[in-house]
């Protein structure tokens, strides 16, 4: 029955991932009607993080550390992206 197998962790991660899809959403909302180029990027980030903090729940459900690599990657071509964005937008607004 899925009520034995429903620990603590996985109550906990489960209830994460409702958090992070419902707010996958609203950062989508975000992207698609985002008044300026810098509420867009800042989306795109958010978005970014939220699907590491996705691979990080789906990492602890299912016990293997692989994913994780997935995720560093991830953050790691993020935070690239963001720092090209920003300056992108210094010498375009300046």
């Amino acid at each position: 029955m899925i009520l034995q197998e429903l620990t603590l962790i996985k109550g906990a991660v489960l209830f994460a991932f409702f958090i992070l899809i419902i707010s996958l959403f609203l950062a989508f909302f975000r992207l698609a009607r985002g008044p300026v180029l810098p509420d867009r990027i800042v989306a795109l980030d958010l978005i970014v993080s939220l699907a590491v903090g996705l691979i990080a729940g789906y990492t602890i459900l299912t016990k293997q550390s692989v994913f994780l690599d997935t995720a560093v990657v991830l953050t790691m071509i993020a935070f690239l992206g963001t720092v090209a964005f920003a300056r992108y937008l210094e010498r375009r607004w300046l």
